[in-house]
């Protein structure tokens, strides 16, 4: 039986010499020790001393010489071999307290899932890392490790609560998943909202056995390439996005080229609506032009310029050219306006449409027509006989 003095972490031998920066949990090689020996622990480790499985003492780091006066603990350890004076016997296990990071994990299989925006059943996998911290060393030795073992790793921890850590994962994915009415492919810039609500559902589970989460972090969600549907919705993301991309470009000609243009383009639809005469009128031209409610404004606008009398500048010897008694060529006529007097040949008085003679001098005015009794032919009134027929105008006569 051999015994030693000096107890300390020797992980460093593992691995040919290389040693292991991911061990959690190391049992030291011996377990007899005499009086006075040296015990050297890091501060990023603690050391516990274990006796019948209970952990009877526990040190952080420093340097330490473990006798009876020291340390009572020692007295109840005493190897009888030893007659109970000069040595003791206990195992030692150093437990790394520093921060572990990138812990990796990942769902096992595909979550199955239904796509919220296209209604399509496919699948996503989820993967990412954690990190964390041994924060009580005797309950994540005695109640998670056990004291049988000889070196415990990262690579055992993040198995040993994989399937926990899979079923809160692949749940609380799926549930984002349905209630955020996203398209899935396009969940990934939620997954940092995503890791923040799972960081309170996983924290309990490592904070059981004394373990820490420090951080939760998601690195990917997406669907497996080898999925059918998977295609699919990225034709239809593809075919949206051409959409909008051709939307904010009709925007941004608009912006440009102005309302001169707006106009310009309103009058043309309406041109082509007139040629078309089974077009439907311009709600017609308006779904045609495939504007949506944008073509309401567009063609209202239009038809308040184009039905109401415009503005003409004083002055100006061409306004009022589309009609006197109308706003526009297509509103109704108003009344017509009295017709102009005529004026006597003999005296330029004015006399008043349809008299026979002038009021001020008695001037018989332009003769009246009337039809020949013969032909029918409209002739003057005063006219002996028909220059059409011959037939004489008696009613000229009588005149």
């Amino acid at each position: 039986m051999k015994i030693y003095d000096v107890i300390k972490n020797e992980t460093g031998l593992l691995n040919d010499g290389l040693g292991s920066k991911a061990v959690l949990a190391w049992k030291f090689t011996g377990e007899d020790f005499n009086d006075n020996t040296q015990l050297i622990v890091s501060e990023s480790e603690e050391a516990i001393f274990i006796r019948d499985g209970i952990a009877v003492a526990t040190f952080g780091g420093g340097r330490y010489t473990l006798n009876s006066n020291n340390h009572p603990f020692i007295g109840r350890l005493r190897n009888l071999l030893s007659g109970g004076v000069s040595a003791f016997s206990s195992r030692v296990y150093f437990v790394n307290i520093d921060h572990k990071l990138e812990l990796l994990w990942g769902t096992d299989s595909p979550i199955q899932l239904r796509d919220p925006v296209w209604s399509l059943q496919t699948s996503v996998q989820a993967r990412g890392s954690y990190s964390i911290q041994v924060t009580d060393s005797k309950k994540f030795l005695i109640k998670l490790l056990g004291t049988n073992i000889q070196v415990f790793d990262e690579q055992q921890l993040a198995g040993y609560f994989r399937s926990a850590f899979s079923q809160h994962i692949r749940g609380q994915i799926a549930r984002y998943i349905r209630d955020s009415g996203q398209e899935i492919l396009e969940i990934t810039s939620d997954i940092e909202l995503l890791a923040e609500q799972l960081h309170p559902r996983l924290a309990p589970l490592l904070d059981e056995y004394g373990v820490k989460l420090v951080n939760f972090y998601i690195a990917a969600i997406d669907i497996p390439t080898d999925d059918p549907n998977r295609q699919v919705l990225e034709n239809s993301i593809a075919q949206k996005q051409a959409k909008l991309q051709s939307a904010q470009g009709d925007k941004a000609v608009m912006g440009l080229l102005g309302e001169d243009w707006a106009r310009q383009q309103s009058a043309t639809i309406l041109t082509e609506l007139a040629k078309n005469p089974g077009a439907g009128g311009v709600a017609s031209a308006g779904a045609a032009a495939g504007v949506g409610l944008a073509a309401g404004s567009v063609f209202g606008e239009m038809a308040t310029q184009m039905f109401t009398r415009p503005v003409q500048p004083a002055g100006d010897p061409m306004a009022g050219n589309v009609g006197r008694n109308r706003t526009s060529r297509f509103s109704p006529a108003e009344p017509a306006a009295p017709a102009a007097a005529e004026t006597c040949p003999g005296c330029g008085a004015s006399v008043a449409a349809g008299a026979k003679f002038c009021p001020e001098c008695g001037n018989r005015l332009a003769p009246q027509q009337v039809p020949c009794s013969g032909c029918g032919t409209a002739i003057a009134s005063t006219a002996k006989f028909c220059p059409e027929c011959g037939t004489p105008n008696n009613q000229g006569a009588s005149s």
